[in-house]
């Protein structure tokens, strides 16, 4: 393991970064020079006051040009990426009154014009400091008889001016370094998202991210019903024939041994049942088959107590909405059977405005709490996998009516 590096080590180690000589502070300069170059037309219009108007109704006409020509200088230079607001169809005049154009006319009329004064700054101090630190060297150059040449290299004046020189090119890497930040600093903050726009793109591609998870596991699901099908369950059926057909047809084997194939068959015949059960929780066939009318059909049909439909399915509805759908109000029907106590249920499912609305009321006892353990919080979180919003209304006496919203669409 190495040793932890002293203060002092650390402090030459960021010194000999900072050096005029190393590639960082002209990294750094050649950065904020970039940005400077960028604030030209601004610059132009103020030491022209003919060209004041004009030019400010071009940055202002072309804020996405120049925001994109800052970007690009941050990704290329400086490695960071500031994304690009989304567009809303406006013209660029009316794109101003949102806040995003309203701090990129900000970044461009104001910081960016005061970050070229600081580069202009810096570049002024990396002249000054090498025409400084260099007089000896260009001093000889001068005629004979000039003012500043002088037969005597230990004047005074010319070693004063040298070591100005030096302390400047000493200085301005730092300040070229410092300039540089503030510069990422202030692009980042009024050329990319706010906090509330970075929480409302998050949003979105959790949005996103969920449906494709949701999408990914009803896929799934399907695929382990086809592979169960086709697969095991026809090796069940086969089982079952053959072991039926052995009972049926020997008649001259040991008492213990027919029983032992009636016990095999009727064992048979219940993992067939448990299994079109499973299959039939994992991803009915006839949703997908048949579609959802007929899917919720089924459903009440197999209900223990009667169950009055009203359906009126929109076409288009995605298939994973098809599926939460049906697993819903099978949940739900299977929680009036266990809690309600009731003698009958109305099951509505109607499409409106885009969104499947479920209702599903029995005439139990009522007192259904989302938070008692009744199943409804499963309900919820079922529809909310999806964007969807589920309303319980359940006084006590009754009757319960449960209502579940959800998009047709993904």
């Amino acid at each position: 393991m190495p040793p932890t590096p002293t203060p002092l080590r650390r402090a030459l180690t960021a010194s000999a970064g900072r050096a005029p000589w190393s590639a960082g502070p002209w990294h750094d300069t050649l950065f904020v020079s970039a940005g400077a170059a960028l604030s030209v037309p601004l610059w132009a219009a103020v030491l022209v006051p003919k060209l004041l108007f004009p030019l400010l109704g071009l940055v202002l006409l072309s804020l996405g040009l120049l925001s994109a020509a800052q970007r690009s200088r941050m990704r290329v230079l400086r490695g960071v990426e500031i994304p690009r607001r989304a567009r809303d169809g406006r013209g660029p005049l009316r794109r101003l009154h949102s806040p995003a154009a309203r701090r990129q006319a900000g970044y461009h009329l104001v910081a960016a014009p005061l970050l070229a004064v600081g580069a202009a700054l810096v570049l002024y101090g990396w002249g000054v400091g090498l025409v400084l630190a260099t007089v000896y060297g260009w001093e000889w150059l001068m005629p004979p008889g000039s003012r500043v040449h002088a037969d005597n290299w230990l004047v005074p004046q010319e070693v004063l001016v040298t070591l100005a020189g030096l302390v400047l090119l000493a200085v301005v890497p730092y300040a070229a370094g410092r300039l540089a930040g503030l510069d990422e600093r202030v692009t980042r903050a009024m050329l990319g998202p706010n906090r509330a726009e970075q929480l409302e793109r998050r949003v979105e591609d959790l949005a996103e991210s969920r449906a494709g998870v949701v999408d990914a596991a009803d896929a799934e699901r399907r695929r382990i019903e086809r592979d169960l099908h086709d697969g095991a369950q026809q090796r069940l059926t086969s089982l079952a024939m053959n072991l039926g057909l052995a009972r049926r047809t020997l008649k001259d084997v040991p008492p213990e041994a027919m029983q032992v194939i009636v016990d095999a068959h009727e064992e048979a015949q219940a993992a067939i049942a448990e299994l079109r059960d499973l299959i039939r929780g994992l991803h009915p066939v006839v949703l997908e088959d048949r579609g959802l009318d007929a899917a919720l059909s089924g459903i009440a049909a197999r209900a223990p107590l009667p169950v009055r439909l009203d359906v009126q399915v929109p076409p288009g509805i995605a298939p994973t909405v098809e599926a939460v759908a049906y697993f819903t109000v099978s949940e739900a029907l299977t929680n009036v059977a266990k809690h309600a106590r009731a003698s009958r249920v109305d099951l509505s499912v109607r499409g409106r405005g885009g969104r499947l609305r479920i209702t599903v009321t029995d005439d139990g006892v009522g007192g259904a709490d989302p938070a008692g353990g009744t199943g409804l919080t499963g309900l919820r979180k079922r529809a909310a996998s999806v964007d969807g919003t589920l309303a319980v209304h359940s006084p006590l006496g009754g009757p319960t009516t449960i209502t579940v919203e959800l998009p047709c669409v993904l």
